[in-house]
């Protein structure tokens, strides 16, 4: 058993008789009483997430779970499909477990798949993906230095806010994990 010590960002335990995943901990020694692990876990089930809190040294169950790259091929509305790049068996995942991630999977992209035995867990895309600008009102030229934003729907349907002198075509590319812009990728 493992203890408060050695809790992880991205880390699986049981919790309540739930796989958990850790999303974020903080480890608080108050003035006055015994120090504490303040955690925000997201039930991997259900996708609902929990604050709590654990005295030091509380005992904790980990998962050991198995990442495997795996490339997505396409999504047929209901399932996504991947397929393991050393055995080329395909992995049919339900587009209700995707979620919001479903809008940076891009068909031929390598991700990491995580596995509890032959369960997936959770899906760990790249930290930046780039996407092409679909549909967005023109730029114009100089109009950099105010901070202004306009909507710009890539082409994965997602809608991200971007600098007015972005066009229709340019590649953009965005943090796959608070879904922002971050620059414009080169031609």
């Amino acid at each position: 058993m493992a203890t408060t010590a050695d809790i992880r960002n991205g880390a699986v335990i049981i919790h309540k008789n739930k796989r958990m995943k850790v999303m974020e901990f903080q480890h608080v020694k108050p003035g006055k009483g015994g120090a504490f692990v303040r955690t925000k876990l997201k039930d991997i089930l259900s996708g609902k997430i929990i604050d709590e809190t654990f005295n030091a040294g509380y005992k904790l169950e980990f998962i050991r779970v198995e990442a495997k790259t795996m490339q997505f091929l396409y999504d047929d509305g209901n399932f996504h499909v991947f397929m393991d790049n050393d055995t080329y068996d395909q992995l049919n995942v339900g587009s209700d477990f995707i979620g919001e991630k479903k809008y940076f999977l891009q068909g031929g992209m390598n991700v990491d798949l995580l596995f509890d035995g032959d369960e997936v867990l959770d899906i760990r895309l790249p930290s930046h993906v780039v996407l092409e600008v679909m549909e967005t009102e023109p730029g114009l030229k100089g109009n950099t230095a105010t901070g202004a934003t306009k909507p710009a729907t890539v082409e994965t349907g997602f809608t991200v806010n971007v600098p007015l002198f972005v066009n229709e075509g340019d590649k953009l590319r965005i943090d796959t994990r608070t879904g922002e812009y971050v620059e414009r990728a080169k031609q």
